[in-house]
């Protein structure tokens, strides 16, 4: 399993950036697909997840009026909509992927429930 993260830049508060988590080697349905952002000195924290077999869709309180998660299954990719962009959003951004034919239960926003992961990608929010 491959996990490629794109889309990540400098952008000015109140500004938007669309993320992009490209998968390869994988049957796209079988997987939920999370988010996660690390700041500096700070724990690695739960955004967002796709379960793609059961069409779910979850959110962290903290962004779910300015988060969006999305899929394009042709493409085996999974995008994270992020609008009124804030400083305090300024992060390393992954992906992360679970195999739910296998995971049994899982807590989306767990990072040890995930199996792979992208390499991060760096988003900077200005003042």
């Amino acid at each position: 399993v491959q996990l490629v993260e794109s889309g990540g830049g400098l952008v000015q508060a109140g500004g938007s950036l669309r993320l992009s988590c490209a998968l390869s080697g994988v049957t796209f349905d079988d997987y939920a697909i999370g988010w996660f952002r690390q700041a500096p000195g700070k724990e690695r924290e739960g955004l967002s997840c796709v379960d793609n077999s059961e069409k779910t869709t979850y959110y962290a309180d903290s962004v779910k009026a300015r988060f969006t998660i999305s899929t394009d299954n042709a493409k085996n990719t999974v995008y994270l909509q992020m609008n009124n962009l804030k400083p305090e959003d300024t992060a390393v951004y992954y992906c992360a992927a679970i195999n739910t034919l296998y995971s049994g239960t899982y807590y989306w926003a767990a990072a040890d429930e995930y199996d792979w992961w992208g390499q991060g990608t760096q988003v900077t929010v200005s003042s």
